[in-house]
């Protein structure tokens, strides 16, 4: 074979290739914009599932304030309190809250639920769990909103 057409052939190969390469780029466009609705699903049901949870645990400790979290940090809920302590005549605050969230979507493509949880101006525990979009299970972000809900009430109930 000549050079002639070892260089036709070459070109030929790299326009294919520069035509696969810019359909491939089409087709993750399309994909980016499905994950994004995949991720916005996936957030506001399980952002529902956390207001639900920390309402009832609010509901079972007087005193805890509920608030809905939609800002950059992501969508979810928080319960707080404020506390006035008189020990021995001095007086101090103490605060506890507890805040979980759903991460906004990112070109990272994952659906992450964080959680920081503090009782008695102590954090006690912080949390984060995520899983690739495509493969995320809803199912087993309910589970653990509920685990780590019961982990807080048990931990504050232990320290109040």
């Amino acid at each position: 074979m000549d050079f002639e057409k070892r260089l036709e052939r070459a070109i030929e190969r790299g326009q294919h290739q520069g035509d696969v390469q810019a359909r491939e780029d089409a087709q993750r466009k399309l994909g980016e914009a499905e994950l994004k609705q995949l991720h916005i699903k996936y957030q506001l049901e399980l952002s529902e599932q956390i207001e639900d949870c920390l309402r009832k645990l609010a509901d079972h400790f007087p005193g805890f304030r509920f608030n809905t979290a939609t800002d950059e940090r992501g969508w979810g809920a928080t319960i707080s309190r404020d506390d006035l302590l008189v020990e021995d005549g001095r007086r101090a605050n103490s605060f506890s809250r507890l805040e979980m969230v759903i991460s906004p979507f990112a070109s990272v493509h994952i659906l992450e639920l964080r959680a920081k949880g503090t009782i008695h101006n102590k954090e006690l525990f912080r949390r984060t769990r995520y899983q690739m979009l495509v493969e995320a299970d809803p199912e087993s972000f309910r589970q653990l909103i509920d685990m780590w809900v019961l982990e807080y009430a048990e931990l504050y109930a232990s320290n109040a």
